[in-house]
């Protein structure tokens, strides 16, 4: 299996957070510099015609959407399906996660830094407040519970892969209570942290800029 990403990607940090929590090892990684254009290129585009990272090439089976990745890898080569379990409504709460994640949470990070990051435009107060209903909505869902969807599953590892780049970009989620505490509790049990913190440090000089 072929994996093609960028390191400071929290989309990509946390396929590589399940690969490292499956002893799954890619035969290659391959960095995509997107800043010079690298996902535009035709042997690229030939694998991904939507031209986005992550994506897995295995044995010729292309895949794209880390989420989406995610699950494939657990399908495919977990000795078990603690990650990602067989029964109907815990997976479907997983996914639920998942999504809250995709459309909600990493959306929010999206749309109020990256137009700062990569457009220099000031920042915009309307999508800071959705950052903020955004961890709020987190925080309910953790209430009472010690991961985001029963046990410790793929969903940990997405949202943490998320709430560690806010963490870089300096936004206090201590705010949060049940967030805080969820978030130093996935750092200890999630085997890939190393790796995903290392993308955060990597991420990070686009604000120490």
């Amino acid at each position: 299996m072929d994996f093609y990403y960028r390191p400071g990607s929290a989309p990509c940090r946390s396929v590589l957070m399940t690969a490292k929590a499956l002893g799954v090892e890619f035969d290659k990684k391959i960095v995509v510099n997107t800043r010079a254009g690298d996902q535009f290129k035709p042997e690229y585009l030939k694998i991904n015609p939507q031209h986005t990272i992550p994506t897995l090439n295995d044995n010729g089976f292309a895949l794209w959407e880390s989420r989406a990745i995610m699950v494939y890898l657990v399908e495919k080569h977990g000795q078990d399906d603690k990650l990602f379990p067989k029964d109907t409504q815990k997976q479907a709460l997983i996914n639920q996660r998942l999504y809250f994640d995709m459309g909600t949470l990493h959306k929010s990070f999206a749309d109020y830094y990256y137009p700062q990051i990569f457009q220099k435009q000031a920042p915009n107060a309307e999508s800071y407040k959705k950052i903020e209903s955004a961890f709020e909505i987190f925080n309910a869902l953790l209430e009472g519970q010690s991961y985001a969807a029963g046990d410790y599953s793929l969903a940990d590892i997405a949202l943490l892969a998320t709430v560690s780049t806010f963490d870089v970009a300096g936004f206090n989620y201590k705010r949060y209570s049940n967030v805080a505490k969820w978030y130093e509790q996935v750092k200890e049990v999630t085997p890939g942290w190393v790796i995903n913190w290392t993308g955060c440090l990597e991420f990070r000089k686009y604000f120490d800029n």
